[in-house]
């Protein structure tokens, strides 16, 4: 008869396999969850398992949060937040050399303040950002580099949905990592605007510069955004200050931009179903991603390979910084093949108890992984924003898609390096709130 732990590996194993037959991942793991668990106890108590944590996942209160801060996001897509956060920053840097993509870096900082997701950030800015990019004869290297990896800040910047399902699976507060990935995000966007600067330097050809705009007109765009900073001022304030919870957040978040550009005339009604279409879509499989990573999370903890692993480690005559360097190596590869939130939910339940045993801050930690699987989404052979990018640009080649991304995918390891040598980057603002 087979051990537990020998049944545990199988369960990857088959796992893996069926990610290479476009199974949904949340599928899979509930099916590899449920049959491993059944394997290891008896079908009664996989089924069990089944109903319980199908239950307890949708009866969520912390998943609530989803919904509201995804409704949010698709508003201000919808309402056409980003085509003026755009134009702002193209304003204020459109003027030097490589200024159009450092425009798009800022403007995709400050649409992923409101909307959290890496893939509408690249579909929504990018469409803005190519055309114009394009008219103004910036290399097709640099607008896509910018474009893609830019829009991965989307992943780090509060209300980041990959923080949220992090903070449910291991039980840290929302609104810490919320806090703890403000400074992280706008350390990342000063280096990818610095690497547009080398790079633009080395490479004239790919950033020219356009035309410049009065110190009136560029104080005019900033006025044009102040729904999207009253928004994220009142939400992350609010947590920070302990008015309200991070659901209760989203909550306020969602129904003040809906007030405002209903208000303004900026959201017709057919645009607002759809809205409301895509947050349904988007939510469901968020939800359902998170219940088949709870059950397969439960027969990973009777299988007991996070114990022994975790056990394993420890006794390992090796010191901390190595054993985080491996499980960092662990997902910079595995997140070239891997969506990111696929690949948080499943190996949260395998590496945080090792991470937790070593004396690391778990929400230093959830910060640094969201850091390593943004680099996950701009390289090959997934990319799925690189990929994203070459939709809306289908003159651009793959090559030069990828080949953009490199001074940015330098500048994410530099930040990561930062942040590992100078934890308190991550952790000051958590800190600050009890």
């Amino acid at each position: 008869m087979l051990d537990f732990v020998t049944v545990g590996i199988i369960g990857i194993v088959v796992l893996i396999g069926l990610f290479f037959t476009r199974i949904a991942v949340a599928y899979a793991l509930a099916i590899v969850g449920v049959a491993g668990y059944a394997v290891l106890t008896d079908t009664s108590a996989a089924l069990t398992l089944l109903s319980r944590d199908v239950y307890s996942v949708f009866s969520s209160y912390g998943l609530a949060l989803v919904p509201l801060f995804v409704f949010m996001g698709f508003l201000a897509y919808y309402a056409g937040v980003s085509r003026r956060l755009y134009d702002m920053a193209n304003k204020w840097t459109g003027r030097i050399r490589g200024g159009l993509a450092m425009a798009t870096i800022a403007a995709c900082t400050a649409f992923g303040a409101v909307c959290g997701s890496t893939t509408a950030t690249a579909a929504t800015i990018g469409a803005i950002a190519m055309p114009e990019m394009k008219r103004l004869n910036f290399g097709s290297r640099l607008a896509a580099g910018s474009v893609a990896a830019g829009s991965g800040l989307g992943i780090l910047m509060p209300p980041s949905v990959i923080l949220i399902i992090y903070g449910i699976l291991t039980q840290q507060s929302i609104g810490k990592l919320f806090l703890a990935g403000i400074i992280p995000a706008f350390l990342i966007t000063v280096l990818f605007i610095l690497a547009i600067v080398v790079y633009s330097a080395l490479h004239p050809e790919q950033g020219q510069g356009g035309r410049a705009f009065s110190l009136g007109e560029k104080l005019a765009s900033i006025r044009d955004i102040w729904e999207t900073l009253l928004v994220f001022l009142l939400v992350m304030g609010g947590m920070f200050f302990g008015f309200f919870t991070p659901t209760k957040a989203g909550a306020v978040g969602s129904f003040l931009l809906l007030v405002i550009v209903s208000v303004q005339g900026k959201l017709s009604w057919p645009r607002f179903v759809q809205a409301v279409k895509d947050t349904l879509n988007v939510s469901c499989m968020v939800v359902m991603l998170v219940t088949g990573a709870t059950i397969f999370g439960h027969f990973l903890a009777r299988s007991r390979i996070s114990f022994n692993l975790a056990s394993l480690v420890s006794g390992l005559d090796w010191p901390g910084w190595a054993v985080m360097g491996v499980i960092c190596l662990i997902y910079l590869v595995a997140g070239c093949f891997i969506d990111a939130l696929a690949l948080i939910t499943l190996t949260i339940p395998i590496f945080f108890p090792i991470v937790t045993n070593l004396g690391y801050d778990p929400i230093w930690f959830g910060v640094i992984i969201v850091l390593i699987t943004q680099m996950g989404i701009i390289t090959p052979p997934v990319g799925v924003n690189a990929y994203i990018v070459k939709g809306i640009a289908p003159d651009v080649s793959l090559e030069d898609i990828f080949i953009g991304v490199i001074p940015f995918l330098i500048a994410l390891l530099v930040g990561t390096g930062l942040m590992i040598v100078y934890p308190q980057l991550v952790t000051f603002l958590p800190a600050l709130v009890r």
